[in-house]
């Protein structure tokens, strides 16, 4: 068995330093590089696109709503021709430094609420599909594993994108397979030795405990660790280790989709 591990990086940005992007880089496999909308800069970007080559893991672009103060995690009123070109901005960014560097991105994962917005509605779904499509069809995009991410799932197949399921080791579910909104209690899980277990059972059972104690079937292709979580790095390793214990090898998104 194997899976990729992923971690939300380069969140940083001007005088601002968020993550331990440092530590955790050498416990995943791929990496979901903030893209200056949400989060980061081009400084930042250039850094972290560096620091992932210098450590082998693969590059993703991590484009959310134009929300600096929010950190990309607000509901924005925007249109799907907005959605659609918005992406292609920040991708566009990314894959420029990336390229300078020789580094090709493997995949895509929008960012927070944008995330979240695609799993409940086609229309911003459909936008996201649409630039990932026209920029590079050959790009991965992430969609939440389970039955909470089927329709956008279904929206990137139909136009022959590849497509990694994702599964969040500290994040909680509800019973219909969607992540708890952050600020509720028990949302987000802090936890290492509860985390490593989650991991383990998606990986090997596919399926993850909900908050309210019923299971939820998934199957992930990809397991992230939030790197703003102040417990990202002890997590991180955490995970791995349960992981390698349970006999599951790490690999990168584009080995594992």
């Amino acid at each position: 068995m194997f899976i990729d591990l992923n971690c939300d990086m380069g969140e940083s940005f001007g005088d601002y330093c968020l993550g331990c992007d440092d530590q955790v880089i050498r416990h995943i496999t791929s990496a979901n590089l903030a893209c200056g909308f949400h989060a980061s800069d081009p400084l930042v970007m250039d850094k972290t696109v560096r620091l992932c080559a210098a450590n082998g893991v693969a590059v993703g672009a991590h484009p959310g709503y134009p929300d600096l103060r929010g950190f990309g995690r607000r509901n924005l009123d925007s249109t799907p021709e907005e959605v659609r070109t918005d992406l292609l901005y920040q991708v566009g960014a990314l894959a420029g430094i990336a390229k300078a560097h020789g580094v090709a991105l493997q995949h895509v994962k929008p960012h927070g609420a944008l995330y979240n917005t695609a799993a409940a509605h086609p229309a911003t779904a459909q936008a996201i599909v649409q630039a990932v499509a026209s920029y590079d069809p050959s790009l991965i995009l992430v969609t939440l594993a389970g039955p909470g991410g089927e329709t956008f799932r279904t929206i990137a197949r139909q136009v022959g994108l590849i497509v990694a399921s994702e599964a969040f080791a500290d994040r909680a579910y509800t019973a219909e397979g969607r992540l708890v909104p952050r600020g509720t209690q028990g949302a987000v899980i802090h936890d290492p030795e509860v985390v490593a277990a989650r991991c383990v059972r998606m990986a090997t059972e596919g399926v993850v405990e909900a908050i309210d104690g019923n299971l939820v079937e998934l199957k992930a292709d990809t397991i992230c660790v939030h790197g703003d979580n102040p417990s990202a790095v002890e997590l991180v390793k955490a995970v791995g280790l349960a992981l390698a214990e349970a006999g599951v090898e790490l690999r990168a998104m584009s080995q594992a989709a």
